[in-house]
């Protein structure tokens, strides 16, 4: 059996006549990277704070490590990235991370070897310019972020959460993160990170559990999750002949929903459709057919069909 980081299981949480998580039972075994995936407001950093032993849940047990997560000593093998960044900012960036590392038990001297290796992965210590002398309102909000994010790691904690950490994040400090969270995987860690971006999610994670107004809707493997919802799914590119393109996407007999994302359409057939079919009507309305594959749907695509568009605020980028 698969030993488990996390155990949830049957866990609720209300506040007055709102339930914000309800009865949520997920695992997520050792050394996996574990999405926690649904639009703002689903749930995510609710089932983090009661995960951090921040708020306890009405019902239900929460498990770390084969430990009650209110266990002495537990959350010293846990690192938390909040979504919400708040730092000392009037602090020497060095002198807070020191001071987050002896918060964990870190002794001063381990803890300035372990920052400056950080910060010259992180690209914030250079021949030219060491940032961690410089107070953190004298630093860009990726680099701050990025500062937050090595503080998270500071006491090399077993198991890393990360509320939303590409929120607000440009692509190289995205990549960063992106390639410490696999090295981090690589050395054996477990990493869960909640996000709405599901291109992330896609890329990153072994494993999704997707929440929506407070519910799990699915969880499991990527893979599983993806052979499950296969379906009969084209990426197709075109060029010309848009009216009568139009007309063939609205015909609900062939077509049940269409993505446009610009470059290409990300098109879901009716469970029978003949691909082929299509490929014909697009070729017969004067399409040039520039690409059309058959492919596995995109986590987004799953989401929208398992949550629904309408009304929920999910996308391939953002803030959540």
């Amino acid at each position: 059996m698969t030993e488990l980081a996390l155990d949830i299981r049957g866990v609720t949480k209300r506040y007055d006549q709102h339930t914000a998580v309800n009865a949520l039972s997920l695992a997520v075994p050792k050394g996996a990277v574990y999405g926690l995936l649904g639009p703002n407001g689903a749930g995510k950093t609710t089932t983090i704070r009661m995960i951090l032993n921040i708020i306890a849940p009405d019902e239900g047990t929460i498990s770390i490590f084969g430990q009650p997560s209110n266990s002495n000593g537990i959350m010293d093998r846990v690192g938390y990235l909040p979504e919400e960044r708040g730092l000392y900012k009037k602090m020497q960036v060095r002198r807070v991370l020191r001071f987050l590392a002896e918060l964990k038990g870190v002794s001063a001297k381990v803890a300035d070897q372990r920052i400056d290796q950080w910060m010259e992965r992180l690209s914030l210590k250079t021949p030219e310019k060491d940032w961690g002398l410089a107070k953190l309102e004298e630093l860009s909000r990726g680099m701050q972020q990025k500062v937050q994010f090595i503080g998270t790691l500071l006491h090399d904690p077993e198991l890393v959460i990360l509320d939303e950490p590409f929120s607000g994040l440009d692509p190289i400090n995205a990549q960063a993160l992106k390639d410490t969270v696999v090295d981090l995987k690589k050395s054996g860690h477990t990493v869960i990170f909640s996000t709405h971006l599901m291109d992330n999610a896609e890329r990153l994670c072994d494993s999704v559990c997707i929440i929506a107004r407070g519910e799990k809707v699915l969880d499991g493997t990527v893979a599983a999750v993806k052979a499950e919802h296969g379906g009969n799914n084209v990426a197709l590119s075109v060029a010309g002949g848009s009216e009568l393109i139009s007309k063939i996407f609205a015909d609900h007999q062939l077509v049940e929903r269409v993505d446009d994302s610009n470059r290409f359409f990300e098109i879901a057939l009716q469970k029978d459709a003949d691909p082929q079919s299509l490929l014909r009507r697009l070729v017969e309305a004067g399409a040039v057919v520039q690409r059309f594959e058959l492919v596995q749907p995109s986590l987004h695509q799953i989401f929208l069909e398992k949550v629904g568009a309408t009304g929920v605020e999910v996308g391939m980028s953002g803030h959540g």
